[in-house]
């Protein structure tokens, strides 16, 4: 293995790292603010409110993250209403249909992590917390939020992780993030071995310290 190569190509996957950091970043950011009112509108008794964010799920659930990106960035091209109005300076910008794309899917399955943390809350919790003269709010942040956090984190933390291992797919559309940077790198020397066995070592990194630090929270909320 020709250590030289990556010593000389170092800066482009520092680029492409950072790259990786906040595109995952953004669109885990995003998709709570899509999971958490989602996750709550799924589990309403009305149909009219809860089949139509049960479709978003189902098929952001249901089809694979490649096919969404490339709907985003080649589809909405064939749209004269899309390249005619104020997104489409958006659209035509390959970082923001990956930031899409994440986004929805993510949001997608975080909603589901919500839904079912508010199917499993054991209603006597709630009911003896308003027995004892709780408000609303206080049940919120002193019943509800902390045991719903409790329940979500191990099942977030892989949704985190499948998000880092996906974003590997944001290269196909020329955006320069860690597997585009040992395309680059591969494209320059021929040199496959040394090109993705360093971004692998990179997403090793990432998934790793994720994985800490979500075990970190894990013990101080004494799960």
């Amino acid at each position: 293995m020709n250590f030289t190569i990556i010593i000389n190509e170092y800066q482009l996957y520092l680029t492409g790292l950072w790259t990786t950091l906040w595109l995952v970043s953004f669109s885990l950011l995003l998709g709570l603010c899509i999971a958490i009112p989602a996750g709550i509108f799924k589990s309403s008794k009305n149909k009219f409110i809860r089949l139509p964010i049960s479709a978003y799920i189902y098929f952001f659930r249901g089809t694979p993250l490649l096919i969404q990106l490339f709907i985003i960035y080649y589809g909405s091209a064939q749209s004269e209403f899309l390249r005619s109005s104020w997104i489409w300076d958006y659209l035509q910008n390959a970082w923001f249909c990956a930031l899409l794309a994440f986004t929805l899917n993510t949001g997608a399955y975080t909603a589901e992590i919500v839904r079912g943390v508010i199917a499993a809350m054991p209603k006597g919790e709630i009911e003896a917390a308003k027995a004892y003269g709780m408000s609303p709010l206080q049940i919120l942040r002193r019943i509800s939020l902390p045991n719903s956090i409790r329940r979500a984190l191990p099942a977030y933390s892989n949704e985190v992780i499948f998000m880092i291992h996906s974003s590997a797919i944001a290269g196909i559309i020329t955006i320069m993030d860690i597997t585009g940077a040992a395309r680059v790198v591969n494209g320059r020397y021929y040199a496959p071995v040394e090109a993705f066995s360093t971004a692998a070592m990179l997403y090793l990194c990432l998934t790793f310290t994720t994985i800490f630090i979500f075990k970190q929270w894990e013990k101080h909320l004494q799960i």
